[in-house]
């Protein structure tokens, strides 16, 4: 009712008007007192606070594998970022106390050797020598090498030192790595690459490199043509021989000292920072004559320097060299007859007088030449009508060795021959 309307009745009825409404919201539901807006949502359960569907939490319903990765628990995340911790700072603990953990090791080791008595057993030579396989290998070299008897003995010492070495490291000494860098001087076919093969074996065995395989090389492998070339040629050549031995025959070519551009100069450089650095991983072995290494050492001493081990290797006497055509004979399933040996001894005597006389190639070359006289003429006794024997086809006659001796007589001493 307006203002204007209750002042205009009179006050009974007012009073009465009044008293019926209090009546009717007494006898009425509350409903007729909700809000018109209540009427649209009368669909919706009306539920008291902290109740409902979003905070009913069902674990199983997330083990899943889409959500497998999403199940850590709040205790387990922070485990792991404390055992992080943990870790980062037992990192930076050691780093900062390195020297002082190495010096503590250090006087560990030296009071463990003080204290070990002199009487304490390290081993047996010949035992070290069977299980690293040394013994098998020196064995093969006397085997495949006839004469060589320097060669031989420096071969031992070399082993020697490294077998002691491992003995000591076996007991805790202090060891370090030799200088294993070697040079082999000597006429061509004296075994310097056989010796280099038996070296690399040697090494490997002894766990001072890798693979023990040796790679051959020469200037025309290591040196390029042109300017930027040469760098990566040398490279690559290193590469392969890795873990191994590098042979470098007649090295001393690798140097010009009539041309101070010569792209020789590259490679050495390349060589020795190798040889200095990585001495641990590829043992280099240079090649050659003699008097031209001596040449090549002055020109480059710090070359010389880097080379530890030096070794001669002296020309085959006759006697030797024919014992070298037995081995080769046997080797080829072949029989020599007792003259034949008498007419070979007479050819390496004839032969050493001329030039390039290649030593135990030199005797190879003759067993080819001989080996095919024998096949020519056992052929030519076939053609005739005779009985090829099984002796025929293994046995060189004392007449196939004549053939090639008659051949260099006729030739003269200054001849150039195989």
């Amino acid at each position: 009712l307006t203002a204007t309307r209750r002042n205009a009745l009179p006050a009974r009825e007012v009073t009465m008007l009044a008293r019926a409404v209090v009546a009717l919201a007494l006898l009425g539901s509350a409903s007729a007192f909700t809000p018109i807006s209540a009427g649209r949502h009368a669909g919706v359960k009306m539920m008291s606070t902290g109740t409902g569907p979003s905070l009913d939490y069902n674990p199983d319903k997330y083990t899943d594998e889409a959500n497998a990765g999403n199940m850590r628990k709040l205790g387990d995340a922070l485990a792991d970022g404390d055992i992080e911790r943990k870790k980062a700072e037992q990192e930076a603990f050691e780093r900062e106390n390195a020297m002082q953990f190495a010096r503590e090791e250090r006087q560990r080791k030296i009071d463990f050797m003080v204290n070990m008595p002199d009487t304490t057993p390290a081993g047996r030579v010949a035992d070290f020598m069977y299980k690293g396989g040394i013994t098998e290998i020196l064995e093969q070299l006397d085997n495949d090498l006839i004469g060589l008897l320097p060669v031989k003995k420096r071969v031992r010492e070399i082993a020697a030192l490294l077998v002691l070495d491992k003995m000591r490291r076996k007991l805790g000494f202090e060891t370090a790595v030799p200088s294993l860098h070697m040079c082999f001087t000597g006429a061509p076919g004296t075994g310097k690459t056989t010796v280099a093969v038996r070296m690399g074996q040697i090494l490997q065995r002894m766990g001072y490199c890798r693979t023990g395989h040796v790679v051959v090389a020469t200037r025309d492998d290591l040196v390029g043509q042109y300017v930027g070339h040469t760098a990566p040629k040398t490279k690559e050549v290193i590469k392969k021989a890795m873990g191994g031995v590098l042979l470098i025959d007649e090295a001393y070519y690798l140097y010009n000292a009539a041309n101070d551009r010569d792209y020789g100069q590259e490679s050495i450089e390349i060589l020795l920072n190798v040889m200095e650095k990585q001495q641990e991983d590829l043992i280099v072995v240079l090649a050659g004559y003699k008097d031209r290494m001596d040449r090549f050492f002055s020109f480059i001493p710090g070359m010389s320097s880097r080379i530890g081990n030096h070794i001669d290797f002296p020309n085959y006497e006759v006697d030797e060299l024919v014992d070298i055509a037995k081995v080769m004979i046997r080797d080829l399933e072949y029989e020599l007859e007792p003259s034949a040996e008498v007419v070979f001894k007479n050819y390496i005597d004839q032969r050493k007088k001329m030039p390039f006389f290649s030593n135990a190639r030199t005797v190879r070359n003759a067993m080819d030449r001989a080996r095919m006289n024998s096949a020519i003429r056992v052929f030519n006794e076939g053609l005739s009508g005779q009985t090829i024997t099984v002796k025929d086809l293994k046995q060189i006659k004392s007449q196939d060795f004549q053939i090639i001796l008659d051949e260099i007589l006729a030739a003269g001493e200054n001849a150039i021959v195989a």
